[in-house]
């Protein structure tokens, strides 16, 4: 998220709408902050993973896709590592 466009109270929206959206995909029970928190640390994940292939999203829409990709991976590695 370095250089982004999208500033800090952006990025906590966008953040928790993609926190929320990985939520109900994922079938989970988080709180508003984990969505949040979901949303953000997903989108740096999911950025970090797509700049690997070559892929820059960017953009509200970008951050938004980056997020909710990024929160379903977290979501998924938080329940493959409670097993």
């Amino acid at each position: 998220m370095e250089g982004a466009a999208v500033g800090w109270i952006a990025a906590i929206v966008i953040g928790g709408v993609a926190g929320w959206l990985a939520e109900q995909f994922m079938k989970s029970n988080m709180g508003l902050i984990m969505n949040i928190l979901l949303g953000i640390v997903g989108a740096i994940v999911a950025n970090a993973i797509l700049g690997v292939f070559g892929i820059a999203l960017g953009g509200w829409l970008g951050y938004l896709i980056a997020g909710f990709i990024g929160a379903c991976i977290l979501i998924w590695l938080g329940r493959l590592l409670r097993r």
